[in-house]
């Protein structure tokens, strides 16, 4: 474990070359082979971001209640896109992003979106939680700012929600397996879910 001296300066180093990555892996046409690659180098930049600097606590052991939190969040996302999908532009938003899931392999898309979302929190309610002040609110906004990097509004808007709920949940966890469980499950019940609906 690194000195806690110099714990930001590794936190802040991982989140800007996570953001690039980020900017990179959503910019990669859907259906594009390297868009695995990319994906699989995004999430291993943010879980190495997390260990480095932290490690983080794991918290609370239970995967009862973060389950019960990700399918939630959810079912409010699926009722949110029946009412996005009415609008043109935030249709087209939305369908650019599930096209990766449907232009892609399922199981492989299946793969890379849990394990992408449990490394962003590793990282986000991991690693940053652990050197800022405020940091529910901190980590909900730092997460959101580099969301940004994707040119997506509605995936901005996701992460907005997202990260304040996760953080949310590390706060009352005390460590990052409950906020990990709960952006695990949501991935999953986006990628089932909004194809269908897009």
């Amino acid at each position: 474990m690194i000195r806690d001296r110099r714990r930001p300066l590794v936190v802040g180093g991982f989140l800007v070359l996570g953001t690039v990555l980020l900017g990179i892996s959503l910019h990669v046409e859907p259906g594009q082979d390297w868009f695995y690659p990319a994906a699989l180098v995004l999430a291993a930049t943010w879980a190495l971001g997390g260990v480095l600097g932290g490690p983080p606590p794991l918290g609370s052991r239970s995967p009862v209640l973060p389950l019960l939190v990700g399918l939630g969040l959810g079912a409010v996302f699926v009722v949110g896109a029946l009412v996005v999908r009415e609008i043109p532009a935030l249709d087209d938003l939305v369908g650019s992003v599930t096209a990766y899931a449907e232009r892609g392999s399922g199981p492989l898309i299946g793969l890379v979106a849990v394990l992408t979302g449990v490394c962003e929190e590793l990282f986000f309610r991991g690693a940053l939680y652990d050197v800022v002040g405020r940091p529910v609110v901190v980590t909900t906004v730092v997460y959101t700012v580099a969301t940004l990097a994707t040119g997506n509004a509605m995936l901005v808007f996701a992460a907005a929600l997202l990260g304040l709920v996760t953080a949310v949940v590390r706060e009352r966890s005390g460590g990052v397996l409950a906020p990990a469980i709960v952006h695990g499950t949501w991935s999953l019940v986006m990628l089932l879910a909004l194809p269908a609906l897009f």
